[in-house]
């Protein structure tokens, strides 16, 4: 990947516009689901109804993803203290499950109508899929330009996305049948949708597994940090590296280092806490040692 899902330049995207972004998405997909809901109880059409019921879901991840960064600014306590931050990985990884459910409903209905072709409706439910597109482009919109800074934000734009261009191969499928005749050219649609889909998320479910079992997050690169540390004046060696994902937007990392000389201590760990904020890592926990002494753990690397 070119671009790494977790954000490694130090600055949290702004917690109040995301916010925005949320409660606006939240409320344009709501709105929607219903208007779904009700055209599809009004013209009988199975097809919208459960294609609203997938949006209710979204609705939800949207909420979830909004609940996970108000948990993340909790402050920490005795029993977590790191606070909820943690949160926002294992609701990333929630949304990639979400997600990859989503296609898998969609792939059945697209197998199913190929099996057991049914005309595409009137042209009440292609304005309906028309507005879809408008909502979920919009939201998905909203959530662009963070998207490669966390993966909740990542999220929320895949799945507007997705929606998107599932409202889009609605609305083109039912322009092409509706001047040829072909329903085969819906479910064809639904599985090539659904085969991008699976592209898009693949990365997403991937990163929020690396994070949530500790990983070295996407971006940062391990070797790299070690090489920077030992660029710093009087540092000699470093081992006991560890570096791992407080949430989607914050990096810890723990190291014993060697010095040549204990007196300046605190020059060089200032130093080496300035350097490791550059390139994105925002909590930095250091064990000084003095050179030719062993911090008493024979696996020292």
């Amino acid at each position: 990947m070119e671009h790494s899902l977790h954000h490694h330049h130090g600055h949290m995207p702004e917690i109040s516009a995301l916010n925005k972004s949320f409660i606006i998405g939240i409320v344009l997909n709501f709105a929607f689901v219903i208007a779904e809901f009700g055209i599809g109880f009004y013209y009988d059409s199975l097809g919208l109804i459960s294609d609203a019921g997938h949006n209710l879901g979204d609705v939800a991840s949207l909420i979830l993803a909004m609940l996970a960064f108000r948990l993340a600014r909790v402050l920490p306590n005795f029993k977590y203290t790191y606070g909820y931050k943690k949160s926002t990985i294992l609701v990333s990884l929630l949304n990639a499950i979400i997600l990859l459910i989503a296609v898998g409903i969609i792939f059945a209905e697209s197998l199913g109508k190929l099996l057991h072709p049914v005309p595409v409706q009137g042209s009440a439910i292609a304005w309906t899929a028309g507005v879809g597109v408008f909502v979920n482009g919009i939201t998905a919109w909203l959530f662009m330009k963070d998207k490669e800074k966390d993966l909740n934000v990542k999220g929320a734009y895949l799945h507007m996305a997705a929606d998107a261009l599932v409202s889009v191969g609605v609305v083109v499928s039912g322009i092409v049948i509706s001047y040829t005749g072909w329903s085969v050219i819906d479910p064809i649609l639904g599985l090539l949708i659904a085969c991008v889909i699976v592209y898009s998320t693949w990365n997403l479910l991937h990163d929020s597994i690396r994070l949530s079992m500790d990983g070295v997050p996407i971006g940062t690169d391990s070797e790299q940090i070690k090489l920077l540390i030992l660029s710093i004046p009087e540092v000699i060696d470093c081992h006991h590296l560890h570096i791992w994902a407080l949430s989607t937007t914050e990096t810890a990392l723990t190291a014993h280092v060697v010095i040549i000389n204990l007196s300046g201590l605190e020059k060089v760990k200032m130093e080496i806490k300035h350097a490791l904020l550059a390139v994105g890592v925002q909590h930095a926990t250091l064990e000084f040692e003095h050179n030719g002494d062993c911090c008493g753990d024979e696996r020292c690397l």
